[in-house]
């Protein structure tokens, strides 16, 4: 029996060289995968964090206006704004990759097309990034996709950004507005040596470091820096001036009477609508009055927050929105703490916070030597800053933040 013939050394060569090209081919497939993934893991953090924005953008906006086309515009300029610096993005942005851009009245589940709209959730599905060692199995682009839900928090318990007066509730009525209700009319009031009955309808201010008048008007413009929380005590001021009280907080009406407030710091409002006749309060029958008609809740008169909010969301601007004018939406919704007043007449300036609440100033406030009265209707919530509670989303009662919520319908939120 004979023995095969021994490969030569060229045809050994050939065999060894096959090896080596299906190992190196294996090498750089191997190489390409880790670097590839690394690439993509790269493009799709930096894609989520452009989406991010895009909802955040889209959110405030819808809140502020309530107009889902402007909302939509919103998350596209700021999407673009962010793919600038990302270079492939950019590319995409260029070549027609666009978003898809959904609203509902709630983040979890999140069911386009619900009502009220106020959530947004922002969606890229069609962007693919470039591979570079994968191109040897013929693998020349990478799917990336992202998805971002935002929209009102939960109600906060840390609240910023408010405006430091603290209105009395009612400490035997329940949680979350101890004797409020929203759609009715309060006539808030402070006077001219800081004290305040106690219950429903009455204000104290928040003691501040303040030198002056004019500290006095920016602080009620919007430039109190200070934070409040629930279940925390709060230090009142003892004795203030009202002017500046007033001229300070109108400033969300387009007036700057008083000085020490400008347009550009303290912006207006978009609609000054006011009543007409304006209202008053009958203090011998602590009545809140139109001419001669007793007012009590805000659908009595021809200007309250469901005109106001539908006026913006049609564009009915006294005021043109930034950057075209100065006006910012919302300004005359007013976040502030609702505390415990009882007491405050025996020299009490220390009030336990029963809550926070929100009031949407219906006319300027006025003035006297004696008093400051602001007329407002309760509302349900508005926005603010500060720390959100674990109520469940889409709950929010009172001041809220615009936040992202995690999209579970999506691995990739």
């Amino acid at each position: 029996m004979s023995r095969g013939r021994p490969l030569s050394r060229h045809r050994q060569r050939g065999v060894a060289l096959v090896l080596i090209v299906v190992g190196l081919l294996a090498v750089l497939a191997m190489a390409g995968l880790a670097l590839d993934a690394s690439h993509m893991g790269y493009n799709k953090a930096r894609l989520q964090s452009a989406v991010d924005a895009a909802a955040l953008s889209a959110a405030k906006v819808l809140d502020q206006t309530n107009n889902t086309a402007d909302a939509t515009a919103a998350a596209q300029a700021t999407f673009n704004a962010n793919a600038a610096a990302f270079p492939e993005l950019l590319r995409a942005v260029g070549q027609g990759l666009g978003l898809t851009v959904q609203f509902a009245n709630a983040p979890r589940p999140f069911t386009p097309g619900t009502t009220p709209r106020r959530f947004v959730r922002v969606i890229v599905t069609d962007f693919t990034t470039d591979a570079s060692l994968t191109r040897v199995l013929g693998v020349m682009r990478l799917p990336v996709q992202a998805s971002a839900i935002a929209g009102p928090s939960p109600a906060l318990t840390l609240a910023c950004n408010i405006v430091p007066m603290a209105v009395c509730g009612d400490p035997t009525a329940s949680a979350p507005y101890f004797g409020y209700t929203p759609g009715r009319v309060h006539s808030l009031k402070t006077t001219s040596n800081g004290t305040a009955e106690s219950g429903p309808g009455n204000f104290q201010l928040l003691s501040f470091t303040a030198s002056g008048a004019n500290d006095l008007r920016q602080m009620m413009a919007g430039g109190y820096e200070g934070c409040v929380t629930r279940g925390d005590n709060v230090p009142t001021k003892p004795g203030q001036s009202t002017g500046p009280t007033a001229q300070g907080i109108n400033t969300r009406f387009n007036d700057y009477s008083g000085g020490g407030t400008d347009p550009i710091r303290y912006p207006p409002d978009v609609v000054l609508d006011e009543p007409s006749p304006t209202l008053t309060y009958d203090s011998k029958t602590n009545l809140i009055k139109q001419g001669g008609k007793t007012i009590t809740l805000a659908s009595q008169l021809a200007v309250n927050w469901t005109i106001y909010d539908a006026d913006i969301a049609a564009k009915n601007y006294d005021v043109q929105p930034r950057p075209t004018g100065n006006g910012v939406p919302r300004r005359r919704e007013l976040a502030v703490p609702i505390v415990d007043c009882t007491g405050v007449q025996n020299g009490r300036t220390v009030l336990p916070i029963l809550g926070l609440g929100c009031f949407f100033m219906l006319q300027r406030a006025s003035s006297s030597s004696a008093e400051s009265r602001v007329f407002g209707e309760f509302i349900s919530d508005c926005d603010a800053g500060g720390r959100p509670g674990s109520t469940p989303p889409g709950t929010t009662v009172g001041p809220y933040v615009i936040e992202l919520y995690r999209d579970f319908s999506s691995v990739d939120s």
